[in-house]
């Protein structure tokens, strides 16, 4: 049972669940490929906060994940375990090399210790879970995960737990691929992608329960905004509880609930073929 429920010994503990991470067989990390990670506290290069909410929390060190998987091609790579990564939502593979090199990547869901596993730019591999290739030697119908956008950047698109996107079609020097959110986009077919979903979708599913479990996360509170005195925040002030007749924003006024956030100015742009659904009016945006 990959997510476990705790008896109600406590009012934390009456909501909360817990991911067992079932899938994890390796639990002290690789010390070569840690490097430190420090704290902003949400504030930028001057010392001024531009992501509220943000501080504290439990102390990590990042492991390095190789999202080209490039300068190893042709290399066939044996998994050496799977670990957690407190970084992201979903767990990592320790892949070694013949040479001995390690790497860590991405665990897709059913790789585990002892697996075989190979990347190649210019040729085709075997379309199984774990492996990287192009998208022009990729058949179509399959779950690919760690898409690039541009052909050597790396993997940005379907990294988080559970996630993976669908080839649908391939015509000239372009792929279309459908996204977890319903959008259908188009990416050069020289872009690598690697075969599967990603592992431990059961995150999904895990309950805080309390409020201190978020302030491990470095999550700290936020007052409401129609909380707050009038020349703090634009919902603020009055008598009683009142928005002024205006939608929820931030401190600066921008929109917090519907919104659009995308920049309608990029190149990429272009190459979406279908908006998302939204999951608020179930329609495309």
């Amino acid at each position: 049972m990959p997510i476990r429920i705790y008896d109600k010994t406590s009012a934390g503990r009456r909501f909360s669940s817990v991911n067992l991470n079932s899938e994890v067989t390796k639990t002290t990390p690789e010390k070569s490929l840690l490097k430190p990670l420090g704290k902003t506290g949400g504030r930028n290069n001057s010392g001024k906060v531009t992501s509220r909410g943000r501080g504290g929390g439990a102390k990590r060190q990042y492991r390095m994940i190789d999202f080209k998987r490039v300068d190893r091609d042709g290399q066939e790579a044996t998994v050496v375990g799977i670990e957690y990564d407190p970084n992201r939502t979903c767990h990592i593979a320790l892949i070694q090399f013949a040479d001995k090199a390690k790497r860590y990547i991405l665990a897709p869901k059913g790789l585990t210790a002892g697996d075989k596993i190979v990347s190649h730019t210019t040729e085709a591999v075997e379309p199984k879970v774990g492996n990287s290739m192009p998208l022009k030697y990729i058949p179509t119908g399959l779950a690919i995960h760690s898409v690039e956008l541009r052909p050597g950047k790396g993997a940005q698109i379907c990294r988080s737990a559970g996630m993976y996107a669908q080839l649908m079609n391939k015509e000239g020097a372009y792929a279309t691929i459908m996204l977890p959110s319903g959008e259908q986009r188009m990416v050069p077919v020289e872009c690598r992608a690697t075969i599967g979903e990603v592992g431990n979708a059961d995150q999904q599913n895990v309950r805080w329960g309390k409020a201190g479990r978020m302030r491990h996360l470095g999550r700290r509170p936020i007052t409401r905004g129609v909380a707050k005195s009038h020349n703090a925040h634009p919902l603020g002030g009055g008598s009683g509880r009142s928005k002024g007749n205006r939608p929820p924003c931030g401190p600066s006024g921008v929109l917090s609930k519907g919104g659009r956030t995308r920049n309608r100015r990029k190149h990429s742009t272009k190459l979406i073929i279908r908006r998302r659904v939204s999951k608020r009016y179930g329609q495309v945006k």
